[in-house]
């Protein structure tokens, strides 16, 4: 059982032991911590709530609005709703704030209160450590009877945000239609299953649906990587489908699969929606610094300009308003378009993605073949609790310094045409270890060549 105080939120399991798990007492000190933050910071009364489908769900939105009530703030309930449409929702309600309730990929065991700023994005680290101190001094004070919050529920918000999607100029709705698009959908019964229906109605697109009744039973591993996705794979083997549509349970990681069953790869959900969005305006990308550098060459072709932000949708934000850019996100699955806001959205990448393979000629593998294969390896390596990690991550530096580093996030290190990107974990003694490679082979090498290169320095620090 676990319990994961971080800046951006508090995940866990549900039930066992209070400051060791998810359990009620947390989630109420941890929202009235956050509830008093945000009314402090914002001068606001407002809190936005909304949560995906999983089964602890109701019990932690009930927790949640009734701590916000007892705060003596008013409180816009969303209830079924998804990440990208709670962010949305924020500014729109001129609230303080927004609490999502989703453990987004993990397991249905989990869940989480994520935060969000008055603007509707995640608060950022200075932000999240503050609210973490107050949540564990409980120096917050309840209102008064006669000084109480209200609830009120809105389940509108998920309509408002599709026709917000369709709204946008470079979504193409007539072209879309005009293809007679039929596509596969699987929404891990989850949220997704509520509002990617919606969407993909508003755009003329024939759907399937797999697992899109908002039970919380997740059918399978709720993480969208080709392993977790083989019945929609073998749908659309079938051959009567144009696409595979998959989200996670709170709907801002867009995984796609091509009409043949094969993934498009989750790598290149935003190369190519950034190569649609810079084919019709020049402009700057953003990703995190462990995501493919497929979308430097694609946005290099057409005259933009690439920068890689530390990993953390709030670090590729704060990149993305820093260069002005105008698509970003990150190499999960992450669309941040910031026309509409700054949050990865599944929904816009699914409308925006369809313009461009409705321009483009609908056969969605040609597609995938227009862009540059790169193979990423994802290693780690666990050491023992006595070894300084950070004390490697130097060494490792000064043995590449003749390459190209970047270490605002771990180190990364460049070849001619390869990268390797070392990541410490913040809770226990595991080196992540990222390489890309044209070349699977190269990239399975290059790994490794870092940890053999890993092993050998903690030997002679022996």
């Amino acid at each position: 059982m676990t319990l994961i105080k971080s800046i951006s939120g508090i995940r866990g399991t549900i039930g066992g032991k209070a400051d060791e798990n998810l359990t009620p007492i947390d989630v109420v000190k941890f929202t009235a911590a956050f509830g008093s933050w945000a009314k402090e910071k914002s001068g606001k009364n407002k809190i936005v709530i909304g949560r995906d489908a999983r089964i602890s769900g109701e019990m932690v939105s009930n927790l949640v609005a009734s701590t916000l009530v007892g705060l003596g703030m008013d409180v816009v309930d969303l209830g079924l709703s998804t990440t990208p449409t709670v962010e949305i929702a924020v500014p729109l309600e001129d609230a303080a704030g927004g609490i999502i309730l989703t453990a987004s990929h993990n397991p249905a065991q989990w869940n989480a209160l994520k935060l969000l700023n008055e603007k509707g994005e995640f608060i950022s680290g200075a932000d999240g450590a503050e609210v973490l101190e107050l949540g564990e001094k409980a120096n917050f004070e309840f209102a008064e009877v006669n000084h109480l919050g209200e609830i009120k529920k809105d389940d509108t918000y998920i309509d408002k945000h599709i026709q917000m999607i369709l709204d946008l100029p470079l979504v193409d709705v007539e072209a879309i239609k005009a293809k007679g698009f039929s596509v596969v959908v699987d929404a891990v019964n989850s949220t997704g299953g509520i509002a990617i229906p919606k969407l993909l109605d508003a755009l003329g697109v024939e759907c399937k649906q797999l697992f899109c009744e908002p039970t919380g039973h997740f059918p399978h591993n709720p993480e969208p990587l080709p392993e977790n996705l083989t019945q929609i794979s073998s749908e659309l083997e079938k051959g009567k489908y144009d696409l595979g549509i998959v989200v996670d349970p709170d709907v801002d990681r867009l995984a796609l699969i091509q009409e043949d069953g094969t993934p498009f790869g989750e790598e290149y959900t935003l190369v190519a929606v950034a190569d649609y969005i810079l084919s019709q305006k020049k402009g700057a990308t953003v990703s995190n610094m462990s995501s493919s550098m497929a979308l430097r060459v694609v946005t290099e072709k057409h005259g933009g300009t690439y920068s890689a932000a530390a990993v953390g949708e709030v670090n590729v934000v704060e990149e993305m308003k820093r260069t002005n850019a105008i698509i970003g996100g990150e190499g999960n699955g992450g669309i941040i378009y910031p026309e509409l806001h700054y949050g990865r959205d599944a929904l816009v990448g699914i409308a925006l993605f369809l313009t461009h393979l409705a321009k483009f000629g609908k056969s969605c593998s040609r597609l995938r073949g227009t862009y540059p294969n790169y193979h990423i390896s994802k290693n780690k390596i666990e050491l023992t609790p006595e070894v300084d990690v950070d004390k490697i991550l130097v060494e490792i530096k000064n043995q590449y310094s003749k390459n190209k580093i970047n270490d605002i996030d771990g180190v990364k290190i460049e070849f001619e045409n390869e990268w390797v990107h070392l990541r410490k974990s913040n809770t226990e003694p595991i080196i992540r270890i990222y390489c890309e490679s044209e070349s699977e082979a190269t990239a399975e090498y290059l790994a490794k060549k870092i940890i053999s290169d890993i092993k050998e320095i903690i030997s002679t620090k022996a």
